[in-house]
């Protein structure tokens, strides 16, 4: 469920939809006179990308331009990047956190993706925490990057890493200490699990309680008893980067397949991990998206892994899962 504009991008991406499947277009809004928008990535080697974003029409994109008789029929709603629609993150993310709230009651699994805001612009100077704080309860994943989550509550900490920083990011700069606290304050803050996305030192996974998990809707876990108070963290595959964009969300795309699947948690990471690997294995965005098939034979194989950034101190690898087992999760505890 999208909003283009009824400019030539916005014709482009309509007819884009049209050719992969005819009815991804049903729930596109077309809005008169609008401009849809864009990026221009800038993708240089050795260098992270760099992304020239136009918000368009997503600056006028609201609640009430979904439709709540649809989303009742699936099992997960996902919504990606509330820093760039203005309209989610005005007056405190109210109306973010209505929206979540009314999918959660209608049975749905929500899911919640962030974007780096712009400091120089106005999602830049949203209260970040308050947002989460009144949006989270209603959340049941939340699935956002280390730096999106340092910038929204540690932001003092993440402008100093930006200026120590050199060509690699500030991923080397961060301790183990600080993700594994900056997960547990937004399971704090209510969601049923947290995904953090730690570029090329994989993703961490936080979970709930029994009772948490159990509110979760879309029959989205057959085992509450495997899924709760998980502290895991998989490392990414060792390959030949050619491009990063779209890493993130393909991620995500395998961590939610998973889920739909019934995969255990140790084992939707790993899937997770796999799809991101074939993402950045082709320079655009699309080209790396392959079949599930595919996404599976990657997972089984035992194929290297890139050491973590950081140094793991109390986690626990396990050989047969290739995962990092942290002190918090219920098989130490």
């Amino acid at each position: 469920m999208g909003k283009v504009g009824d400019d030539e991008f916005g014709r482009m991406v309509i007819d884009i939809l049209r050719r992969a499947d005819p009815s991804f277009i049903n729930e596109m809004i077309v809005a008169k006179g609008e401009q849809t928008s864009y990026s221009i990535v800038l993708s240089i080697p050795g260098v992270d990308r760099i992304i020239l974003h136009c918000p368009g029409a997503n600056a006028t994109f609201h609640p009430a331009d979904l439709d709540p008789d649809r989303i009742a029929r699936a099992r997960i709603f996902h919504f990606g990047y509330p820093p760039h629609i203005r309209q989610m993150y005005v007056n405190g993310g109210q109306n973010l956190a209505e929206l979540m709230e009314k999918i959660k009651r209608l049975g749905v699994a929500t899911s919640l993706d962030m974007a780096m805001p712009d400091p120089d612009a106005e999602s830049g100077r949203v209260d970040w925490i308050q947002l989460l704080q009144r949006t989270l309860p209603h959340v049941d994943l939340y699935l956002p990057s280390l730096e999106e989550t340092l910038f929204m509550l540690k932001r003092p900490y993440y402008e100093e890493l930006q200026r120590r920083a050199g060509e690699e990011g500030i991923l080397p700069l961060v301790s183990e200490e600080v993700i594994r606290e900056s997960a547990e304050q937004l399971l704090g803050m209510g969601c049923g699990m947290v995904g953090l996305k730690l570029g090329e030192s994989g993703m961490l996974l936080r979970t709930g309680s029994r009772e948490r998990l159990r509110q979760i809707g879309g029959s989205l876990i057959r085992d509450h008893e495997q899924w709760a108070n998980r502290q895991l963290w998989t490392p990414c595959y060792e390959t030949i980067v050619k491009g990063t964009t779209g890493a993130g969300d393909c991620t995500i795309a395998g961590f939610l397949a998973g889920m739909l699947k019934g995969l255990l948690p140790e084992s939707t990471l790993r899937h997770a991990v796999a799809v991101g690997a074939f993402c950045v294995e082709a320079m655009d965005a699309t080209s790396g998206v392959v079949s599930w098939e595919q996404v599976e034979g990657r997972a089984r194989a035992k194929e290297k892994r890139l050491p973590l950034r950081q140094a793991p101190e109390g986690w626990s690898w396990d050989e047969r899962l290739e995962t990092w087992v942290g002190p918090l999760d219920k098989s130490f505890v």
